[in-house]
């Protein structure tokens, strides 16, 4: 045994998974199933488990055909290629979500609508795409409640309150033993005789990485957990663990921070499916537009140039609306259809967004100069620019960027200015996997009794298919939770 592995264990089992979303459910009901003892360590509280996946849109993919699937994985990674053996696993398995969540009992129903699901449809294989939910709707956290029963309902052990922040290798072998972790304040050692499965998500709350790894944000704020920090990519990269996709996110969008709540507030202006009287354009620290603020995004990304590219945020960014919108209905849709705010924060927006108002993160004045005085905007730049979307307004046409949406001038005093951020729910980089989901280092060998599953180190290389984050934890929590439960344990 390795010098840094302690003489007595706190906590034993045969599989340890780090990380209580539907990764971690995956991979302890798969191994559990095959006879392992499982723990799950969850750094969140009771109460605040389950990651992305309890706030997301609940959504899983489940693709018709294997060989469709490939075509599509391969068009949608572009320029930046999967190896063939992981492309082949995970079609193979997202063709099975459904089968193994009916298995256990689940009710599977596809989205109403599915073809308007496929976010390339000019892709090849695009038409095997289709977006499932559990029970009779999607949304508010109900597929979560599946996924929570399954192991629930197991003898699956689940330590809340303790972050995993090492994990223990043998001196000589390599092999990793266990996981160092803090139980309420309190450190504890957790030994894992067959294998440690890392599911705890990306870096999306992690600002520090995100500048380091994410193109053209100097920070961003998450609509998901505030709890994915980047934990299992340092615990990995301290075993020797390669990082692959660490550019690449389903974001940025934008919308409001405060540091009063953890996560973000989506306004509904905004959305793309929205229209609100009054007018309203989004500025960038130059009092100018920079882009069709009602345009809908692919997971943040947009076409330029015959390539996609993240949607350009030039920080600060201003929300400029007028009277009329400010008073046509709150600003902030609080009903806990999905994202952290909605579902776990559940903060109180008023209905006549009078509250925030005097939070001061709504500004306000009399004219539009005051305004861009209070914002730290130049006055005579903001002024022409409304001046110029009064026109495009009066013309119907968008000469700068092509709106065509909510074609409202700004006039009706006083006017107001929300700074928005860029958002983003979650990161797809981490820890490079192959395709039995173990963890690799730079020369692709595996670190021996390592793996993950899900959005840290997620297959999306480039662009992503919605439902595609929760279906690949499906997928690769099943390899993982099988690979891990067949090692043969340690002595």
């Amino acid at each position: 045994m390795g010098l840094s592995a302690p003489e007595k264990w706190t906590v034993e089992a045969d599989v340890v998974v780090v990380g209580f979303g539907v990764a971690g459910v995956a991979a302890a009901v798969t191994a559990h199933d095959l006879g392992a003892k499982v723990v799950i360590l969850e750094k969140a509280p009771e109460g605040e488990e389950g990651g992305n996946t309890r706030v997301a849109g609940q959504g899983y993919l489940n693709t018709s055909s294997v060989e469709k699937a490939i075509a599509y994985l391969t068009a949608l990674c572009g320029p930046y290629t999967v190896p063939e053996p992981m492309v082949k696993v995970w079609a193979e398995e997202m063709c099975q979500n459904n089968t193994w969540l009916e298995s256990l009992g689940g009710d599977p129903q596809e989205h109403q609508h599915p073809p308007v699901g496929i976010e390339f449809p000019d892709l090849p294989g695009s038409d095997c795409v289709h977006k499932f939910h559990d029970g009779p709707t999607y949304g508010y956290s109900n597929t979560w409640k599946l996924f929570e029963r399954l192991v629930k309902q197991r003898p699956i052990t689940i330590l809340y309150e303790t972050p995993a922040h090492e994990l223990i290798q043998h001196d000589v072998t390599k092999e990793i033993l266990g996981v160092r972790a803090w139980r309420r304040n309190k450190p504890i050692t957790v030994k894992a005789r067959r294998a440690v499965v890392l599911t705890c998500g990306g870096f999306e709350n992690n600002q520090e990485m995100i500048r380091n790894y994410l193109p053209g944000i100097p920070y961003c704020y998450t609509s998901g957990t505030p709890y994915n920090e980047g934990d299992g990519i340092v615990m990995a990269m301290s075993v020797g663990a390669d990082l692959w996709h660490m550019n690449n996110y389903a974001g940025p969008s934008m919308a409001l921070k405060v540091p009063e709540v953890r996560t973000t507030f989506s306004m509904q202006a905004l959305h793309f499916s929205k229209e609100f009287p009054g007018g309203m354009i989004v500025v960038g620290p130059d009092a100018r537009r920079f882009t069709d603020e009602k345009f809908k995004t692919r997971h943040g990304k947009i076409p330029i140039n015959g390539r996609w590219l993240p949607l350009s945020t030039p920080c600060p960014m201003f929300m400029i609306f007028d009277h009329t919108l400010f008073s046509a209905a709150p600003l902030y849709d609080k009903h806990p259809s999905h994202g952290w705010t909605q579902i776990i924060e559940r903060y109180d927006w008023s209905e006549d967004n009078s509250a925030e108002l005097a939070k001061g993160w709504i500004k306000t004045a009399e004219s539009l100069s005051d305004l861009a005085g209070v914002s730290g905007l130049d006055a005579a730049t903001l002024v022409e620019t409304v001046t110029r979307w009064n026109r495009y307004c009066d013309a119907r046409h968008d000469t700068e960027f092509g709106r065509t949406l909510m074609m409202e001038p700004i006039f009706d005093a006083p006017f107001y200015a929300v700074e928005l951020s860029p958002s983003m729910l979650n990161t797809q980089g981490g820890p490079r996997r192959n395709e039995k989901g173990q963890i690799v280092r730079p020369n692709g060998t595996p670190i021996p009794r390592l793996y993950s599953a899900g959005e840290l180190g997620s297959i999306y290389s480039y662009l992503y298919q919605g439902t595609g984050n929760i279906g690949e934890c499906l997928a690769f929590g099943r390899v993982s939770g099988r690979n891990a439960a067949a090692e043969r344990p340690w002595k």
